[in-house]
């Protein structure tokens, strides 16, 4: 049986990136992945979903040429070019995490890894042990148990497209939903969202969330609020209808269900270590990433906390820190942490809804605008940027900071560092815009 100092049990980012980081530091690591390194945001999430992304707004940007006086032009996009390219970069950087790894000194072990002790796993039957064992194994999408519905693909299952499907049904409300919705749609397929709830983003601003679906609307996108699919049948031509719980059919060339995920453990033998999950296989874990046996830990979406690569990373390399470096205070602060959802159009979002401030504070003020942005100024197509900041207190700290827009997933991030340090109302206003940007309407709220 061979010793370690630290076993992290999946190679997602978070696990590669504590190994990494705790190589680094001068522990003796062993990463243990049975499937691509990099995880779902490498393989099947982030990094291929921004390229389908840019894509679409590409189309998009060819659609809006003329406003700006090219003339029109027969565009062929070819779904099969674009996958073949996005696959052939999604395996370029398999090699460089493995890459990285080999660098770095890490061990890498191909398999699935089973719990048979607190100290110690086992895959493929070789066995090997460590004082400290990180848990990163990230989730997988769940279908309904509902007839039919292996018909239908899930997240996972859209980047194994080879053809577009000319007509789709997506199923969820979230933010993979309306991200893939937003994807097809702009790229030319017939995009239907079924949803149980009332309303797309639930947590998020309720600015965010009715800009988005005006916009979604706007382009095309059918939102069919309190109602499922019930059940899936194939229909001669091919084609899959979806039977929904207010009695409609929709007629479909491809179903996508986004209803959630599912922590994957199943595998891991968590009782041979003690190890204590929740019903959907989740691991509850404290501020310090530790699970409720000494020396096991949990970071990233299988602790159901900020489901985020980079949160994931995060708290990862700060583990490695608290455990290898000697910072008895190193831990990820899971306050304020910002997020982008690639839809059409981007959002951008830190801290506090509106909601949730008024719920926390008894003094919130808040300050909005929405517009037109430059750009759209001499095109047909006019989605609108809507910004909203969230302040609470005399002192009107910023507390939530919320933009739907062209540019949003990258102007986020500077206003993130800015909430994050406490910046106030008057910090902002303080500030010299940038003109003409649409961010710059962020410190000119009045």
């Amino acid at each position: 049986m061979k010793e370690y100092d630290l076993i992290t049990i999946g190679g997602g980012s978070g696990g590669v990136a504590t190994a990494r980081r705790a190589a680094e530091y001068g522990a003796r690591v062993l990463l243990i992945e049975a499937g691509r390194l990099g995880g779902t945001c490498v393989n099947v999430g982030c990094v291929p979903k921004k390229v389908m992304w840019y894509a679409s707004g590409i189309a998009q940007a060819l659609r809006d040429a003329p406003g700006y006086g090219f003339a029109e032009v027969a565009v062929r996009f070819d779904w099969a070019t674009l996958k073949g390219r996005r696959d052939a970069y999604i395996a370029r950087l398999n090699g460089l995490y493995a890459g990285m790894l080999e660098k770095a000194g890490v061990e890498l072990v191909r398999g699935f890894a089973r719990f048979v002790g607190p100290r110690t796993v086992e895959v493929g039957g070789a066995r090997f042990t460590a004082p400290h064992i990180v848990i990163a194994t990230g989730g997988h999408p769940l279908l309904p148990d509902i007839p039919g519905a292996g018909l239908g693909i899930d997240s996972d299952g859209f980047f194994a497209l080879e053809a577009q499907p000319r007509r789709v049904a997506i199923v969820g409300a979230g933010y993979i939903a309306v991200e893939l919705a937003g994807v097809f749609n702009g790229l030319g397929s017939e995009v239907a969202m079924l949803m149980r709830g009332d309303r797309l983003l639930r947590p998020f601003d309720a600015m965010l969330r009715d800009e988005l679906s005006a916009q979604m609307q706007e382009d095309g996108i059918a939102l069919h609020f309190g109602t499922q699919a019930r059940a899936l049948r194939r229909q001669a031509d091919g084609s899959i209808a979806v039977d929904c719980e207010d009695g409609r059919t929709l007629e479909v060339d491809a179903l996508v269900w986004a209803t959630g995920r599912r922590a994957n453990t199943d595998r891991l033998d968590l009782a041979a270590a003690g190890i204590e999950a929740d019903a959907k296989g989740v691991l509850p874990t404290d501020a310090w990433q530790n699970t409720n046996v000494p020396g096991i830990y949990a970071i990233g979406d299988i602790t159901g906390r900020a489901e985020l690569t980079p949160v994931a990373i995060a708290a990862g390399r700060r583990l490695a820190m608290r455990l290898f470096r000697g910072e008895a205070d190193s831990k990820l602060d899971y306050e304020n942490i910002p997020t982008v959802i690639f839809s059409h159009p981007a959002i951008g979002t830190v801290g506090l809804s509106e909601e949730a401030a008024r719920k926390r504070f008894a003094d919130v003020k808040v300050y909005t605008t929405r517009f037109t942005a430059m750009y759209h100024a001499l095109t047909e197509h006019r989605p609108k940027t809507s910004m909203k900041l969230v302040c609470a207190g005399a002192d009107e700290r910023i507390v939530g900071a919320h933009v739907i827009g062209d540019g949003a997933d990258e102007m986020l991030q500077g206003f993130a560092v800015a909430v994050k340090m406490g910046a106030r109302k008057a910090d902002f206003d303080d500030t010299v815009a940038i003109h003409p940007t649409s961010a710059e309407e962020f410190v000119t709220l009045r």
